[in-house]
Order: C-alpha cells, then sequence, then structure tokens
C-alpha cells in the first residue's frame, strides 16, 4: 500500500513555463537574395544606387545547414547600419519568380528624404536604362518601383505623413485587420461550401482613384 501512495500522479499538471518577454528588434540587420553575378549587383547598388560595398563572406559550406553549396556572400551598406545582401552562388542564374505571386507583390523598399530624392534617383536610373515606375502618390508617402539585375523588385520611398499621422494610423489597423480576418473565415467556409469562386476583397477601398473605369 505504501508503494501506491507514494507514486507520482501521471495526471499532474506541469507548471507554466515562464517565457522571457520579446526582444527589442530595433532595426532590419538585412535581407538577402540570389544574385546572378556579383559584379554586375555591385555596379548597380554601389555606382547607381549609392549603396557601399560594406561585406563579404565566402565559403564552400552553408554555416546553418552545413550543406555543400559555394557561394560569395556580399553586403551593401544603408545610411541606419542595416545591409542589403546577396549571395553569387558561381553558375549565373538568377533567382526564379514564384509561379503563383503577381511580381508587384514581393519587393523591398528603401527611404529616402524627399520627393526631389525620387525624381533624382528616377533620372539615374533611366540614364543607366532602368524602367522606373512613378513617382506614385499613397498618400502617406510617395515612391517609384524597378527591378534590379536580379529580377528583384525594388521601391524608393520619399515619407510624406508626419510620426503623429502615422500614430493615428496605428490605432485602427488591429480593427481593421480584425474585419478582414472576420471576412476571411467566412469566404473560407463559403468557398467549401462551393459558394464562391473568386479571391475575397477587402471591405474598405482606399485607393478609389486607381479603380479602372
Amino acid at each position: 500500500m505504501a508503494a501506491v501512495l507514494n507514486k507520482p500522479l501521471k495526471d499532474a499538471a506541469a507548471p507554466p513555463m515562464l517565457l522571457p518577454a520579446p526582444a527589442k528588434i530595433h532595426q532590419l540587420h538585412h535581407y538577402a537574395y540570389r544574385a546572378k553575378d556579383a559584379e554586375e549587383t555591385r555596379h548597380f547598388y554601389e555606382d547607381i544606387l549609392g549603396l557601399p560595398l560594406y561585406h563579404i563572406i565566402q565559403s564552400d559550406y552553408v554555416p546553418s545547414t552545413g550543406e555543400y553549396c559555394p557561394y560569395t556572400h556580399f553586403f551593401f551598406r544603408l545610411q541606419d547600419g542595416s545591409f542589403i545582401a546577396f549571395f553569387d552562388l558561381g553558375n549565373d542564374e538568377a533567382a526564379l519568380p514564384s509561379p503563383n505571386t503577381p511580381l508587384w507583390v514581393n519587393h523591398i523598399s528603401f527611404r529616402v528624404d524627399s520627393e526631389q530624392d525620387l525624381e533624382d534617383m528616377k533620372a539615374r536610373l533611366q540614364a543607366e536604362g532602368v524602367e522606373v515606375l512613378g513617382v506614385t502618390d499613397h498618400h502617406i508617402f510617395k515612391s517609384i518601383y524597378f527591378f534590379d539585375p536580379n529580377g528583384v523588385r525594388l521601391e524608393l520611398t520619399a515619407q510624406l505623413a508626419d510620426e503623429f499621422e502615422m500614430m493615428e494610423e496605428s490605432r485602427t489597423a488591429h480593427a481593421r485587420l480584425g474585419e478582414w480576418t472576420k471576412r476571411k473565415e467566412q469566404w473560407r467556409a463559403d468557398r467549401a461550401a462551393g459558394k464562391v469562386a473568386q479571391a475575397l476583397k477587402p471591405q474598405q477601398n482606399d485607393r478609389p482613384e486607381f479603380n479602372q473605369k
């Protein structure tokens, strides 16, 4: 009987794990992409966009996975100390676009100081034969768009809204996303029941001036 009494209870709940608070994420450290050719990419980012080549890592093996894949990994520095980086895998191949995603979706945006900076950079890019879209007005900022030699879509952005305006925008962000999520859950249920075939449209149109007539 004593052995039974001293037996630990299987169903006793373990104490909840106390997790540390999230670390403060201060800024982007780097964004990395595949490059077809390191020198072609260097010319574009350093000579045209003005981002200095800052660091290079070369190896035969990938430290995170251990797999054999020789590479040259090189970094360009932005004014805030963050980087955009590339991998040249030595075979003159660029990354393929995602087959189910429009080319305009995946992109990286760099911030400049003014609308004049956008016009100046547009002129520099066009002088190098780069096709540029914009200047596009997004109300809280203006942008130009173009592709780098590797097929990466880039955006240069001049902020128009001040810190107060952006804080006001942040007050409604969770509610708007929550409404979208609620509507998407219903859309999923309707789709499973065969009631809808098209993608869900947002509940609000912030850009009516771009509607097709």
